[in-house]
Formats: structure tokens, sequence, C-alpha cells
């Protein structure tokens, strides 16, 4: 899923609207490209449309979250003890799943990303068409399907699942007190349909799904905290805007303490010395984020992926199904 997004201070758009991509409302009629923002140089333009429609359609998937969210669920699989071509499989219906959603993000998102001279956005810089950009998206998403069921019915089920979800947040939950969800849903989807994927379809273990949507939770805030002020200038009204830049702050260590938790307290038996050392070094992390935001934007982000990388460990070596 593409939980990445950012709105430049520039972006403009109506009450509930997230411009660059948070729905229809208010977005005026259909038109047949990308609108005209005033006069701009041509001459990068022309450049980036030699380029080419692959390279743009490179662009316009979002391949940092789309390669990110397609390596973890490669090295649970991996890790999980799937084997190479289940897990080459597993990967593969992940990554469909991502670059449909990165292509519909753009493509939906195209006419605001042009009103608002967003750069490097293809779809809307003329780089590909946004009817290509969609045609992509639905490729990919047709492709996500066979890809998902093949690696069993049910664990097919949960990860196409998870792929609607991040759908339904580019075309309606971006810009409301629900755009939450669909993180907490795809990243709690992700080990559960690995485990799922196993031979049997053993159930996952709770608390590799809860500490994957509480980490999905975190996301979603420490994401959205560099922006929140831009955001809700333009109308923006997602959870973390709700809650202002203050109240996302101090929520956000409360999901990624409780992700680490999870995974050092619920499985059976006392808690190791490495669930101890998690715990420790996720609370320190975790709350230093914040506090250090005030004086640097990215820091309750970079904290939220630190976390992630410990709790990502603790996954790998405790595996995601119950035994």
């Amino acid at each position: 899923m593409d939980a990445t997004e950012r709105v430049s201070p520039t972006d403009s758009g109506p009450a509930g609207a997230k411009p660059g991509g948070t729905g229809r409302d208010g977005a005026g009629p259909a038109l047949p490209g990308p609108v005209d923002a005033g006069p701009v140089d041509a001459g990068p333009v022309r450049a980036a449309r030699r380029g080419g429609r692959v390279v743009g359609l490179a662009l316009a998937c979002h391949p940092g979250p789309a390669l990110a969210v397609t390596a973890l669920a490669c090295a649970l699989a991996l890790g999980s003890g799937l084997g190479g071509p289940r897990s080459a499989l597993v990967t593969a219906a992940v990554l469909a799943g991502q670059l449909s959603v990165g292509w519909c993000n753009d493509a939906y998102d195209a006419r605001r990303d042009a009103r608002a001279s967003r750069r490097g956005k293809p779809a809307a810089d003329g780089t590909v068409t946004p009817g290509t950009v969609w045609a992509a998206a639905g490729s990919a998403l047709a492709l996500c399907v066979p890809l998902s069921l093949a690696c069993g019915p049910l664990a097919g089920t949960v990860h196409l699942a998870a792929v609607a979800a991040a759908w339904l947040y580019n075309l309606r939950l971006k810009a409301t007190a629900l755009s939450w969800l669909p993180y907490v849903a795809g990243f709690g989807a992700l080990p559960a349909a690995v485990a799922l994927s196993l031979p049997g379809g053993p159930a996952p273990r709770w608390w590799t799904v809860a500490a994957g949507a509480l980490l999905g939770f975190a996301a979603h805030l420490a994401d959205t905290l560099p922006d929140i002020a831009a955001d809700r200038a333009a109308g923006i009204r997602g959870l973390p805007h709700r809650l202002g830049d203050k109240g996302t702050r101090l929520l956000l260590p409360l999901p990624l303490l409780g992700a680490t938790a999870v995974l050092a307290l619920g499985p059976p038996g006392p808690v190791d010395a490495g669930g101890a050392a998690a715990l420790v070094l996720a609370g320190a992390v975790s709350l230093a984020g914040p506090a250090l935001g005030r004086r640097w934007r990215k820091a309750a982000l970079a904290g939220a992926v630190a976390v992630a990388a410990v709790d990502l460990v603790l996954l790998l070596v405790r595996g995601v199904a119950a035994g």
C-alpha cells in the first residue's frame, strides 16, 4: 500500500479534498487532460516526455513505498520457511497489488497535481496520460487477483482485501476521519497472508497481525505529521489533521510501543532477552522521535522506521504462523 504521499505547501484545493489526491468532491468537471496551471517552462516537460512511457509509468507507481512493502513481504515469506518458489509467488502478488495502488493514486490525482504544478508526477506533467496510468493500474490489479489466489484461497482473499482497502484510501478515505483504517487493514493483513500461504494454511499468530495493524496506524500518523499544517491549510481533514500537530505527536509513541509489546509479550512463556531489548530500544526511539520532531520535521518518521525495523527482526525470528 501507498501510505507516504506528500502534499507541497503550494497545493491548493477545496475544503475536504486533498490537492494531489483526496477525492472528486469539488474538483470540477472532468477534463481530457491535465489542467493548465499557467505559463511554465516547456523544456523540462519535453525532456520528461522524451523519457518515454516506461520511465513515466515507473515513476508514477510510487516506486519507493511499492518496493519497500514488497521487500517486507518477501522477507516475511522467506523467514517463515515458504521456500523459494512459494516466496516468489507471494512477492509477485504483493508487488502487483502495490503497483496497482500506486498507479491508481497518481491517475486519480492527475488533475489536482496539474493544478498545483506538482513536480515528479508523470500523469500530471504530460510524460504519460492519466488514461495510460489507469490502464496500468487496472492491468496490475487484474494480475494481482490470480497471483494472490494462487497463494491459497484464504491467503489470496486476505491480500486482495488489503489491496481493496488501499484503493479505497486513494479514492475516498484519505481526507476523512477514517484515513487510518486502510493502513491498519493493509499492514495487519500482510503477516496474515504470508502465514496462510504456508502449506496447510496455518492460522497466523494473533500477535503478528496485531503488531502489523499497530505499525500501520503508527505509519499513518508519522507519515502525515510533517505536513499537517500545510494539509490543514488546504482543507484536509484526515485523522492526524483533526488531532493536530501536538495531538498526533503525543499519540504516535503509543502504537509504536504497542506493536513491539505484543511481539515481545505475545508468545507463550517468559520474555526472552531479545524481546526485552526490543522493548527498551523501541521505547527510547519512539519517545525520542516525536520529541525531536519539534526541531527536526522528519524525526518522528525516522523513529517509526527504526521501531518498524526492530519489529521486523522480531517477526522474522519468531515467524508469522502458529506452530
